[in-house]
């Protein structure tokens, strides 16, 4: 269990549990086996160091992915390896409170977010975003995990 207090004003008590069924799902969607990467959870001075030397956006972000394949077919010992997502948890709270749900249900979208970018997912144009999050919305929805 970890602790986390935003603003002095919300105290929360999570379990990441849960990520494990959803990352499952999300790489069964994408028929991934035998794939590895990692999730880091970081404050907001990381990753808006890491927004502003690799996106060059000098401003504090939720979720960043950092892709390794260039191309599907290159595995290590018949491993894929996807790349790093970073999130961070401090901006995760926040945008839980804002948007009115709770911190598991942000932190599910933003993993799942994170990975589908690791998986060649975008969302520079219309069409892309309409893709991308309906994904998303199908994943969490099918593992419950609501609004």
């Amino acid at each position: 269990m970890n602790k986390y207090v935003i603003n002095d004003l919300v105290n929360v008590d999570f379990d990441y549990k849960y990520l494990k069924k959803v990352i499952k799902r999300t790489l069964k969607k994408e028929h991934v086996k035998n794939a590895y990467f990692s999730i880091i959870f970081v404050d907001k001075k990381t990753i808006q160091e890491l927004n502003k030397n690799y996106r060059h956006l000098d401003k504090v972000t939720d979720v960043i992915s950092f892709a390794f394949e260039d191309n599907k077919s290159i595995c290590y010992n018949n491993i894929r390896v996807l790349g790093d997502i970073y999130i961070c948890i401090p901006r995760m709270l926040e945008q839980a409170l804002e948007y009115g749900h709770s911190p598991k249900r942000e932190l599910a979208f933003l993993t799942v977010h994170g990975l589908l970018h690791l998986l060649g997912y975008d969302h520079q144009t219309k069409e892309e975003e309409e893709v991308m999050f309906g994904l998303q919305e199908l994943i969490l929805n099918e593992e419950n995990i609501r609004r």
